[in-house]
């Protein structure tokens, strides 16, 4: 069965950080780049994050870029969302999806996990 699971968010201050991590099962990560997505309460869901599979190039939306960092490790078929300098306007459910070649086309992402919830707040 294929599958993305999502975990690592929670509730952290501003100013914190958290590790998201994206694990897959059913399938092999290598061939497939990773996007990040958060999705606020009555907002669209935005990317926030893309790793390619070919040679590990990253972008980042300019909100999270300098405080993000995606990253992945094949061997564990998991990628991974480190974010620091958190914010409340960071609050949202992220979700990971995978995709042929990073893009910013929601509709080109295939397989999501269910999400997990980070929440900034004093």
């Amino acid at each position: 069965q294929v599958q993305l699971v999502e975990s690592g968010g929670g509730l952290v201050q501003p100013g914190g950080s958290l590790r998201l991590s994206c694990a897959a099962s059913g399938f092999t990560l290598d061939y497939y780049a990773i996007g990040w997505f958060r999705q606020a309460p009555g907002k669209e869901r935005e990317g926030v994050s893309c790793i390619s599979s070919s040679d590990g190039s990253t972008y980042y939306a300019d909100s999270v870029k300098g405080r993000f960092t995606i990253s992945r490790d094949n061997a564990k078929n998991t990628v991974y969302l480190q974010m620091n300098s958190l914010k409340p306007e960071d609050t949202a459910v992220y979700y990971c999806a995978t995709v042929i070649d990073c893009s910013d086309y929601r509709d080109e992402y295939d397989y999501w996990g269910q999400g997990t919830q980070v929440t900034v707040s004093s």
